[in-house]
């Protein structure tokens, strides 16, 4: 999922938005900051759950159902996170270095999280 989707669509996402909004005044950077916590999160969550619904071999009303039940849990404790790690993305890292900034705060945030803390619907 990573190759395939996830790092085009970032690529892509994350040039657009500093075509849109350029530069890193305060402005600039709440903005992208919020167009990422509350448009794209919850895109690449959705787009997340279902690819493990597909490989899960569940039923695209199960995969549903469980966007549905999860998705506003997880985007919450993502906004946790990721607000604080954007604003610094988005202030001081450059673009060519945009994805591999996030891509190594993703996987710091996969080892770090606390496991089980709230299973999943």
């Amino acid at each position: 999922l990573g190759f395939i989707y996830h790092g085009p669509s970032n690529h892509y996402f994350y040039n657009w938005l500093d075509k849109q909004f350029p530069g890193t005044d305060d402005t600039s950077v709440v903005i992208k900051v919020a167009i990422d916590q509350f448009f794209w999160c919850p895109i690449s969550m959705s787009v997340f759950f279902a690819y493990l619904g597909f490989v899960n071999g569940d039923s695209l009303s199960t995969i549903g159902r469980k966007i549905k039940s999860n998705l506003l849990m997880v985007c919450e404790r993502t906004w946790r996170v990721w607000t604080a790690f954007h604003v610094v993305n988005f202030t001081f890292v450059g673009n060519k270095w945009r994805i591999t900034y996030i891509n190594a705060v993703q996987i710091a945030f996969g080892f770090l999280s606390p496991r089980g803390t709230k299973k999943l619907a």
